[in-house]
């Protein structure tokens, strides 16, 4: 076996038992549904017994009574073993019900905490892990992978469980029957494990490519779903089926291997059954001939080969789900074993905070090659900071240090004087309201969507923040106004109108420090005059970073930070950034220009 081989055994046992280990919690719950699984098969195993019994009872009667060398039938002896018999199988549906019930309890809770632990990983995860994993494929571990889980827990352990304790039974009974006959029996197991196992190997490989296939598989649509605006737009829909198609077929052809292979297993197992049923039926017989068993034990026995058969069989098909199993087991946790946020340590608390920024010798990158080196910046209370310079320059990057969705790799950022780096993450980011270019909102009412910048805002408040962001006008010429329930990605009122709302979530959180990244770009001129009306208002005696394209809407700025290649290379009021013709003049003189222009 090669050291590769001999690695994903192991990984996959890890995997394995790491699965197991979520159903410690539910271990009594386990040990009754043992204990139903097992009474409900022994009772299925005794009754093949009972059953051959009877017809000995059946046969040596009308037997003696043929021959006069007997009374005849003793119908009062096969009328016991007929109710013992239906009450065996009455006990075996009663446990079977019981075990059934129970372990799917035992799998919904398992795949529950699961989930939770899934769900409070997402929100333990840097910003980097959403930027470099597609939301698809993330989802898919969620939904799909769980799911498998799940199947399998409620279904398959059980089947396992009773597969082995009939397994075990029925080699007693044939063992009580005739040792001979048994190890005739016993001979088709090495035999079966002996071929199956290499199936097994080689199905694992394509379980796990199909279940990564169907993650991107997942990820391209719903980067298409979301997208298709864009994509119509450009045209673009035939490269799109295109590269569905190509993952959909390598998803067919991963699942179809996988089910080939592994559906070899079954033909394979009922093959060698047959053989061995066939072996048993010609040495029973003669054996019978030979008055060495009844004619009522070589009938059960017979029973009990095609049963010794069935476990096989099915632990065979269950090893077949296992694979796709741990295939989807590995995935989950490698989402649960993804790199977290540094762990905080929070030892300083800023109570009244007055807005104070301060970087200093702040050096971040996002690999090992660094953005930023010995970035210096002051920012006093209460002062309008813009931020401006080409695309890539960092400006988003430094918002994202100041909000700690990264890290920085050397220096400090303060608040109030105060390291972020000491204050929890939720603290340092409930003194500050964002209104980004890209609009979020949720499936809900326009009234929630504006209230999830508070907890608890009152109706005046939410009505107050709206005609604030003159967001209140065209929430009232809806048909339900504030009532109005947006769709899954509010696609059912228009850009400008989801930035409003944007704003007005802002205006309520109502924060000592405010971030406004390019938020009038998605509304149209005249509503942008109201905005910039409403934004000088709620920027007035706090201190506001305005992230801006157009220099033309960040001139009264207290301060503008021209910044170019991780770094900042100018700073300084509208006038002086002009006065000094440097990097800030040409951007403003080249979109002057353009407007003039246009």
């Amino acid at each position: 076996m090669s050291k590769q081989n001999i690695d994903q055994d192991k990984n996959n046992r890890g995997t394995l038992m790491r699965l197991l280990g979520y159903l410690a919690p539910r271990s009594k719950r386990l040990i009754v549904v043992l204990m139903a699984t097992i009474l409900s098969t022994l009772f299925t195993i005794l009754g093949p017994k009972v059953m051959g019994d009877t017809i000995t009872v059946v046969f040596e009667g009308a037997y003696a009574a043929l021959t006069g060398t007997g009374a005849g039938i003793d119908f009062g002896k096969v009328g016991q073993l007929l109710l013992l018999l239906g009450g065996l199988y009455i006990f075996s549906s009663l446990f079977t019900f019981l075990q059934q019930y129970l372990m799917a309890s035992v799998a919904q809770n398992t795949v529950y905490d699961l989930r939770t632990d899934i769900f409070n990983k997402l929100k333990k995860l840097p910003l980097n892990y959403y930027d470099s994993h597609s939301h698809g494929d993330t989802l898919s571990r969620v939904i799909n992978d769980l799911d498998t889980i799940g199947n399998t827990l409620q279904q398959s352990i059980t089947q396992f469980i009773r597969s082995v304790v009939l397994l075990a039974g029925i080699l007693i009974m044939m063992f009580t029957i005739n040792s001979l006959l048994t190890i005739i029996a016993l001979v088709s197991l090495p035999i079966s494990f002996f071929v199956i196992k290499p199936f097994l190997k080689k199905s694992q490989k394509f379980f796990s490519q199909q279940q990564d296939t169907l993650g991107e598989l997942n990820g391209h649509v719903e980067e298409m779903y979301t997208g298709h605006d864009v994509v119509k737009a450009f045209g673009q829909e035939a490269k799109g089926l295109k590269t569905f198609n190509n993952v959909n077929d390598e998803l067919y052809e991963a699942g179809r291997r996988a089910q080939f292979i592994s559906g070899i297993i079954m033909p394979i197992m009922m093959f060698i059954g047959n053989l061995t049923y066939v072996l048993i039926s010609i040495v029973g017989g003669i054996l019978v001939t030979q008055r060495v068993i009844a004619i009522g034990d070589i009938q059960a026995f017979i029973t009990y080969t095609r049963q010794f058969n069935q476990p096989i069989n099915q632990m065979a098909n269950i090893a077949n789900i296992i694979q796709s199993t741990i295939a989807a087991a590995r995935r989950v946790f490698s989402l649960l074993d993804e790199e977290e946020e540094i762990p905080e340590t929070p030892t300083g608390k800023v109570k009244a905070v007055e807005g104070a920024v301060t970087f200093e010798h702040v050096e971040f990158g996002y690999d090992e090659e660094l953005l930023m080196k010995d970035l210096n910046i002051n920012v006093k209370p209460g002062q309008t900071v813009a931020i401006v310079g080409p695309t890539g320059a960092g400006k988003t990057t430094l918002i994202n240090l100041l909000l700690r969705f990264y890290e920085v790799k050397g220096g400090s950022i303060k608040l109030d004087g105060t390291d972020i780096l000491a204050m929890s993450r939720h603290e340092l980011r409930s003194h500050f309201g964002m209104v980004l270019q890209d609009t979020w909102l949720f499936k809900g009412t326009i009234r929630d969507n504006i209230a999830y910048g508070k907890t608890n805002a009152s109706e005046t408040e939410v009505i107050k923040a709206a005609k604030a962001a003159r967001a209140d006008q065209f929430i009232r010429t809806l048909p339900d106004g504030y009532d109005t329930v947006l769709n899954e990605d509010a696609s059912n009122i228009s850009q400008g109108q989801r930035q409003l709302l944007t704003i007005a979530r802002a205006i309520l959180a109502d924060p000592p420090i405010m971030i406004l990244d390019e938020a009038t770009s998605s509304v149209d001129t005249r509503t942008e005059v109201f905005i910039q009306e409403a934004m000088n208002s709620i920027m007035e005696g706090r201190t506001s970073f305005v992230i801006a394209h157009r220099l033309s809407t960040i001139q009264d700025a207290d301060n503008i930070l021209v910044m170019n290649q991780g770094d900042v290379i100018e700073q300084g009021t509208h006038e002086e950034l002009l006065e000094q013709k440097g990097f800030y003049a040409d951007l403003y003189n080249s979109q002057f220009a353009d407007e003039q222009t246009g």
